[in-house]
């Protein structure tokens, strides 16, 4: 049977083809066809990623005739962390700087001092560690596949933030403003809707948890 393998980033220069369709035995899995790129060096990089028909997948994921394989790269330049300290817009900005970079979008989302009607004291972000960083790694490869991009950087705080202070920040630098704006918003939006984040926000006289999305 008939696969389409697509390569990007440094994987795509290393082999010196972005797509192929390979001849596979039945059963064959993600990390089996991927061995068996012989212009790729072995061991293949620590953190490299899967995705069948567009979708992340495991690397023991048996594939099918006709399916599309990418092998995902590690993010290069910028990072995704969670930290429990203020964040620095400033270093995410350096973090994603390149000499290929026409521009830079930012985005700081900081906490509120009203919030629903009520006076805001702090807010309390919680996280499911380890999914959430997960997570924003494949927000940020699915950016790379669909806008050219440098780097990506997000940091999201947890703990106990104060009024005025940054929660989440965003650095995306690209060779084109255009990408970068889009990659920029879009990162956020998508943050919002599936990164296993919580927040408390405590109020004057009361407290209430807020969900993903908010």
């Amino acid at each position: 049977m008939i696969v389409r393998v697509r390569l990007f980033a440094g994987l795509r220069e290393q082999a010196g083809f972005s797509e192929r369709d390979i001849e596979i035995d039945e059963g064959a899995t993600c990390a089996t066809v991927a061995q068996a790129i012989d212009e790729l060096a072995k061991p293949l990089p620590k953190g490299l990623a899967f995705a069948v028909n567009r979708a992340y997948a495991e690397p023991t994921q048996v594939l099918a005739d006709g399916d599309e394989m990418a092998l995902i790269p590690p993010v290069s330049g910028g990072s995704c962390r969670l930290t429990d300290q203020p964040v620095s817009l400033d270093e995410l900005v350096a973090e994603v700087a390149s000499p290929e970079a026409g521009a830079i979008a930012t985005f700081a989302g900081t906490t509120r001092s009203r919030s629903r009607g009520r006076s805001v004291k702090y807010l309390d972000y919680e996280a499911y560690e380890g999914m959430a960083e997960a997570e924003l790694e494949r927000i940020v490869g699915v950016l790379r596949e669909k806008y050219e991009l440098c780097a990506v950087s997000i940091t999201h705080r947890t703990g106990r933030v104060e009024i005025g202070e940054t929660s989440v920040a965003i650095a995306v630098s690209a060779p084109h403003r255009g990408d970068a704006f889009a990659a920029c918003r879009e990162a956020i939006d998508t943050l919002k809707e599936t990164v296993p984040l919580w927040k408390k926000e405590v109020y004057v006289g009361g407290e209430e948890w807020i969900g993903r999305g908010s």
